[in-house]
């Protein structure tokens, strides 16, 4: 069999001799550092087209009735010609609109009048954060505080005075719109009026919700957008040339502001929860009365950093996990839900090192409590916490005026201790399921010329007693060319724990990339060594790997004679273990994305493993490794326009294998979503699979310890049914009712031998697996004043120790009946935040 070739080919035919890697990698990085001067001194000079506006200060704040009445505004110049980024971009907007910029010592002001005819404008109320693919037109303003051209803010006002806001930078990714986190909010102020001519809209942004530099005149990028969802036309006044990579870096110049002075940013967030929970057992139900209190605060330490704190934190008010039926070797990454550790975290993950769902996690020692009560009729359960109690969690960012960014973040967790009993002699037990732990995390990210920037980030986790410590360091580069061109971007990382088996690893990538025009492309590659390990802090679904990728795509942004836009890509990947040195497996795959001029989209999608490979995690036993089947992937990608009140996504595919004629996979999946009026909207999502030829380990052993695989049937569905219900701009229902089911049939058995084949083995029974996961989510929010917030909770679950007969209910909708008439747990919660802000305190306190 030929081997495929690696960069590393091109230099050593063994790379994984660890003496020579720093021989490898100074030379890997001299070939890519070559391509990219030479790329770059090869590329075009373009000149880029950058706006100036002017912010005229007044001594008057006008007011925020949204009406543009006051006559402070006179003293702006507004500004004009916004340019379409889609679907036509380089042209005027078909839209007239105007914006001023007014400032005092306190605040930014802004106005803008949006030219429309008022019976035309889309008026639907969504949820804060919310108005990506939603009936509503917007307006947006962007910051880029600190001209650095890589991070900003973002302040969206929609129709309806919904307020949006976000914080922009090179780590943050967004499906619709700019690159922006929405999980962070701002206090700021906002109203809207409906004209004769259209709508209008004012904004107030106290200094507080920004952060900039001490300098008695202040240079800031600016932009702003609008969107018309009737005409699906989003335009900025600085043009966002969708040919070019990057946001930020292409904002207009904002002067002007003068002899303001970054304020004192201090205010405290106290809380109270009050609930309970019903938990059923197979012992009998066991409740619960919650009461919480709590305050977050956030302290501006100077004009630049900040510091969140938490005490006390209940995250109880969160969206439930996407619990499955896991199969695979690897752990399932979790979707971080709780406000703490997603608001203003863009520094914290800009390596990627940061997941924050290790901390406040199950204790590790929950399930061995529960499988040992479950296996000891004599014994009883008296307290077996299933999450991990914080007792605090802090984070200090921002960013100087030399374009350092310093992120630090710390958390501490109490131990947590389960009690049993032991029925018969009443004695009781008291076990550690977690010890105290402290989270700590450092990031330094100095942003360079351009889009270019350096970052180092330090993650180290110490826990009590003898239980393991570990700590991974990290420096990751990017440097981009001075046309925005081509990039080289690298890592590389070290990871120690300590235990009473102490190990250590690393990992390297490095990447050159043309990231603008139409044709655009990749090459890459990473090592991680067999024992790096950044899991105590981080994600990392298996180390012991080298990957070389290549990826090529044409793009076509601008509309032709039948399509809006259209993109054509490849990729391919060859991957090999590290130790020792052998080929894992080669992937390809090939799309079609198509934009019609009616606002449907389509792609079409080809994805193969075209030889057999070579497995070295699915027998979860070091060293031995199985033969895995080719494959052959078609499938589609497609939505209607998402305009009109019934909307609809679908996607399909179909998998067969060459190996085996009676081996294929079929999944499918459908979103409708009815919006019933501004008010009213429901989505039904509906995702199934079924593959007839799974192989993989049957979590069975040979009494020596041999793995046993099995071929299998595998049936998944998934159900979700999602609602929003506004009232007012702020005021809100929100809807989340899933059903998972999972059913895994076993035909045969196989061992396997030394060199990964099948070996036939006798059946085994009783290895079928039927999983049901359900939960209902209903939540009623009211933001009754800026900032601060009255939100009451309803949720059921079904237990996850709850067993539905597989053998008697053999569909899904026997499935789901039996999952809606079990015994379910419960909760209801309330909870108050109230804001209190040390600048508006103050200014009511008499002089």
């Amino acid at each position: 069999m030929l081997r495929p070739i690696t960069i590393y080919h091109f230099i050593l035919l063994n790379p994984s001799d660890k003496e020579n890697f720093a021989f490898i990698m100074k030379k890997s990085i001299l070939f890519l550092l070559v391509l990219f001067l030479g790329s770059a001194s090869l590329s075009a000079q373009q000149g880029v087209s950058l706006r100036n506006a002017t912010a005229v200060r007044t001594t008057q704040a006008p007011k925020i009735d949204g009406k543009i009445s006051d006559s402070v505004w006179q003293l702006a110049t507004p500004l004009t010609d916004f340019i379409i980024n889609s679907p036509d971009f380089g042209k005027p907007s078909r839209l007239a609109t105007k914006v001023w910029i007014l400032y005092d010592d306190a605040a930014l002001y802004l106005a803008a009048n949006l030219e429309d005819d008022p019976t035309l404008i889309r008026k639907q109320l969504t949820a804060r954060d919310g108005e990506q693919r939603q009936d509503v037109d917007y307006f947006a303003a962007y910051f880029d505080t600190y001209n650095d051209n890589q991070n900003g803010f973002q302040f969206v006002v929609t129709s309806r005075n919904v307020q949006s806001d976000g914080r922009i930078s090179p780590s943050a990714h967004n499906q619709f719109g700019p690159p922006s986190d929405y999980s962070w909010d701002a206090v700021w102020e906002s109203n809207v009026q409906f004209t004769t001519t259209g709508w209008t809209v004012e904004i107030r942004i106290p200094y507080i919700s920004l952060r900039f530099s001490k300098a008695v005149e202040q240079s800031w990028g600016i932009n702003f957008q609008r969107f018309s969802r009737r005409l699906n036309e989003s335009s900025y006044w600085n043009p966002i040339n969708p040919n070019e990579a990057g946001f930020v870096n292409q904002f207009g110049d904002l002067t002007g502001i003068s002899g303001i002075e970054p304020p004192l940013r201090l205010s405290i967030l106290p809380y109270l929860t009050a609930g309970f929970r019903n938990t059923p057992t197979s012992k009998g139900v066991v409740k619960e009365f919650l009461r919480n209190g709590g305050v977050d605060l956030k302290w501006g330490v100077n004009e630049s950093f900040t510091l969140d704190a938490t005490l006390v934190p209940d995250f109880g008010q969160v969206i439930s996990d996407n619990v499955i039926l896991n199969l695979s070797p690897f752990e399932v990454r979790f979707q971080e839900n709780r406000p703490f550790f997603t608001e203003g975290t863009e520094l914290f993950n800009k390596a990627g090192l940061f997941y924050s769902r290790r901390i406040g996690l199950t204790p590790r020692g929950y399930w061995g409590v529960k499988n040992r009560v479950a296996n000891d009729p004599n014994l009883r359960i008296i307290h077996n916490p299933g999450i991990t109690q914080l007792i605090n969690a802090s984070k200090f960012s921002g960013r100087n005026n030399k374009n350092l960014g310093i992120a630090v973040f710390n958390a501490v967790s109490a131990p947590m201790s389960a009690t049993i009993e032991n029925i018969a002699t009443g004695k009781r037990e008291s076990i550690e399921t977690e010890p105290l732990t402290n989270y700590n995390l450092l990031v330094l990210d100095q942003a360079l010329k351009g889009r270019s920037s350096i970052t180092f980030t330090n993650t180290n986790v110490v826990r009590s007693g003898i239980a393991r410590d570990a700590n991974v360091s990290a420096l990751d580069f990017a440097l981009f060319d001075k046309n925005n061109r081509y990039s080289l971007a690298g890592t590389a990382r070290y990871s120690t724990v300590k235990s009473q088996d102490p190990y250590d690893g690393f990992t390297t990538w490095l990447s050159f990339r043309k990231i603008s025009g139409k044709l655009q492309f990749s090459l890459s590659e990473n090592v991680e060594s067999d024992r790096y390990d950044p899991n105590d802090l981080g994600f990392l679904r298996a180390p012991n790997e080298i990957n070389t990728m290549v990826n090529v795509s044409y793009n076509q942004f601008t509309p032709t004679k039948k399509l809006l836009s259209y993109r054509y890509s490849l990729r391919a990947t060859n991957s090999y273990l590290y130790k020792p040195y052998r080929w894992r497996e080669i992937s390809i795959g090939a799309s079609a994305f198509y934009y019609l001029k009616n606002f449907w989209d389509i792609t079409f999608i080809y994805e193969a493993k075209p030889t057999w490979q070579n497995d070295f995690f699915e027998l979860r036993t070091p060293g031995r490794f199985v033969r895995a089947m080719p494959w052959h992937y078609v499938g589609f990608v497609g939505s209607s326009d998402s305009r009109k009140r019934f909307y609809i996504s679908a996607e399909g595919g179909y998998a067969t294998t060459p190996a085996f004629s009676n081996a294929a996979f079929v999944r499918y999946e459908f979103s409708f979503r009815y919006r019933f009026n501004n008010w009213l909207s429901l989505t039904l999502y509906s995702e199934g699979s079924e593959d007839n030829g799974n192989v993989g380990f049957a979590f069975r052993r040979e009494a020596n310890g041999e793995p046993i695989i099995g071929w299998r049937n595998i049936f998944q569905q998934t159900t979700l049914l999602t609602g929003l219900l506004n009232f007012t701009p702020r005021m809100f229902l929100t809807l989340r009712a899933r059903h998972y089911w999972s059913k895994v049939s076993y035909e045969k058995f196989y061992n396997v031998n030394p060199a990964g084949n099948w070996v036939d083995r006798s059946f085994i029974a009783g290895v079928d697996n039927n999983y049901n996961a359900y939960n209902l989510d209903v939540f009623y929010t009211w933001d009754f004043m800026y900032g601060s917030r009255l939100i009451v909770g309803w949720k059921n679950w079904m237990p996850l120790d709850y067993n539905i007969d597989g053998s008697r209910f053999q569909t899904y909708g026997k499935n789901l009946r039996q999952v809606l008439t079990s015994h379910q747990g419960k909760e209801a919660t309330i909870r108050l935040i109230y804001f209190l802000d040390y600048q508006k305190l103050r200014r009511k306190q008499p002089h």
